[in-house]
């Protein structure tokens, strides 16, 4: 395959962005896209260019640290995958492909396509945890009944990997799909309803401040997730806001 590639260039946040065009040929359709960044930045080594600035780690749709905005789509044109699980044979041969980085005011770029998502650290800082005191014997695991219906939507919720894609697609960048996951997958069991009110409202209060817009339940978050986080977790984040305050 043949490619023409329009990549976000820019060297701090502070500094002026632009597009830059590179062609790439004989790339395999069985590459995964990070590979095809890093055959490009070997392309440009030798060309005596500065590679491409580009976050990744696991490379196996774990991390979540691999959020590029590809062709209008977060995480490119395919679903429940990030960045490292898109391969090459979703596009075509002389195919121009559009790669940026996720673009939210509180996500500001530290250089090319690597933002600062350290907002979502955060917004976990301030509840995304249980402090109970554990002292003494460690109760038995099946001591605390819990329905496999709250324990599977816990799980589910708890699948989120905090890439971002839910803010990159939002036009609001809202991160209440983020924030509403890491509610709700406490919520759902015992042991996260002692600190309960003070989780839901100190969390909201640190999203807000991060700079994050408010949900108005278009629901791109959730079809761009590569987790499939449901907007039911967005309800039940409100739902427990409003009980905490009143």
């Amino acid at each position: 395959m043949n490619l023409k590639l329009k990549i976000w260039r820019q060297n701090g946040a502070n500094d002026e962005g632009k597009m830059v065009d590179y062609s790439l040929s004989k790339v395999s359709p069985d590459m995964s896209f990070l590979e095809m960044l890093d055959v490009l930045n070997e392309q440009i080594i030798n060309e005596g260019g500065e590679p491409i600035a580009f976050d990744h780690d696991c490379r196996e749709g774990i991390c979540g640290m691999c959020s590029l905005y590809i062709n209008g789509e977060a995480h490119g044109p395919d679903r429940g995958i990030t960045t490292c699980q898109l391969h090459m044979r979703k596009f075509k041969d002389g195919d121009t492909i559009y790669i940026e980085p996720f673009r939210a005011k509180a996500f500001p770029v530290i250089k090319d396509l690597v933002v600062d998502r350290t907002a979502f650290d955060r917004i976990q800082h301030q509840g995304g945890f249980i402090s109970v005191n554990t002292s003494g014997n460690t109760q038995d695991a099946n001591s605390l009944p819990i329905s496999k219906h709250a324990a599977d939507e816990a799980m589910d919720a708890a699948t989120c990997i905090g890439c971002g894609a839910c803010v990159a697609t939002c036009k609001n960048s809202s991160a209440m799909l983020f924030v509403g996951a890491k509610v709700s997958q406490y919520a759902l069991l015992p042991q996260g309803q002692v600190e309960a009110a003070d989780r839901v409202r100190n969390m909201v209060a640190q999203m807000d401040a991060e700079g994050f817009g408010n949900c108005t339940n278009t629901g791109a978050c959730e079809v761009e997730c590569p987790k499939g986080i449901s907007l039911d977790n967005i309800a039940r984040m409100n739902r427990e806001f409003f009980k905490a305050n009143i």
